[in-house]
């Protein structure tokens, strides 16, 4: 299989994690919710969620074409699976706290499958260090929501 057709199937595969955020969207109960000051403007987690799906599709399809990819592939498809909970749980089930479970796991296995990529093509593990540092935020910004709005968990 090309590179092209391997990088078209993981591009599908976030998509249909992006996918998530079009059928369970913010809405208004999103909007009545205690957010610090430092929460990013709406328009930006769809240009920086645009961006870091076209990156980590590229870094798997580059793991994908070397050998020894296993672990890290593995790594891959929990992380997509995590990062595709996460919506539904937070904004579909309303659940602020689980929602910080399901980011921390997701966070965790991205900090895990960095190294993983990395050793396969250090290329890679770099394309991911964005997406890294976009969790580290996410995550807190979570677990400050979380805190601010228990009634709301």
């Amino acid at each position: 299989m090309s590179a092209g057709w391997i990088f078209a199937a993981f591009l599908l595969g976030s998509g249909a994690a992006a996918a998530s955020g079009a059928v369970f969207k913010p809405g208004s109960w999103y909007d009545g919710l205690k957010r610090p000051r430092w929460t990013p403007p709406g328009w930006v987690f769809p240009l920086v969620w645009t961006t870091l799906y076209i990156l980590m599709a590229w870094a798997a399809t580059r793991v994908a074409l070397r050998p020894e990819n296993g672990a890290a592939l593995a790594l891959y498809a929990a992380q997509i699976a995590l990062n595709t909970l996460w919506t539904p749980v937070f904004f579909g089930a309303r659940r602020i706290g689980l929602g910080a479970v399901v980011l921390l796991a997701l966070l965790a296995t991205v900090v895990t499958m960095i190294p993983a990529f990395w050793r396969v093509d250090w290329f890679a593990g770099l394309l991911l260090l964005p997406y890294g540092a976009w969790l580290c935020l996410a995550s807190v910004l979570n677990l400050w929501i979380w805190r601010n709005n228990r009634s709301s968990a």
